[in-house]
């Protein structure tokens, strides 16, 4: 299995923010809740619940993260970290609806950062397939 040394890098940031909020949901759950409510009326089995949902987003952050971060079907993982990160964004930074330019400008850059990571994560689940000689199935092969 050939891992791409960025993913780790670009993971951890997901397990340990997903960790910190799936154990303190409530924390996020007032900034989440406009998001999760209009997000819940149109996507079928999206909780309801900010709590419920922010704990579901937190958990997906993490199993998704530790996939990414060992090398194990990056695509997919990137792909849900990439989901997870666009309801986070939207409700964490709304820089546009703050009037204070001191806490706007540090909500842009926020807004920026996660964009930016939305950014790496598309490359990591759009990357072509590497193959190699080695492996699991040269190994069989051989035997």
């Amino acid at each position: 299995m050939i891992r791409h040394a960025a993913h780790p890098m670009l993971a951890a940031m997901f397990v340990a923010a997903g960790y910190g909020t799936l154990m303190d949901p409530e924390r996020v759950a007032a900034k989440a809740e406009p998001v999760v409510d209009a997000v819940s009326r149109r996507v079928p089995g999206v909780p309801r619940d900010a709590v419920t949902a922010v704990r579901l987003n937190s958990a997906v952050q993490i199993v998704a993260g530790t996939l990414l971060s060992l090398g194990l079907m990056p695509r997919m993982s990137s792909a849900a970290l990439a989901g997870t990160l666009v309801p986070t964004t939207a409700a964490g930074h709304p820089f546009w609806k703050i009037e204070d330019p001191q806490d706007r400008a540090r909500q842009r850059i926020q807004f920026l950062k996660n964009l930016a990571m939305f950014g790496g994560l598309l490359l990591a689940a759009t990357e072509p397939r590497r193959h190699h000689r080695g492996g699991v199935r040269a190994a069989l092969a051989r035997r």
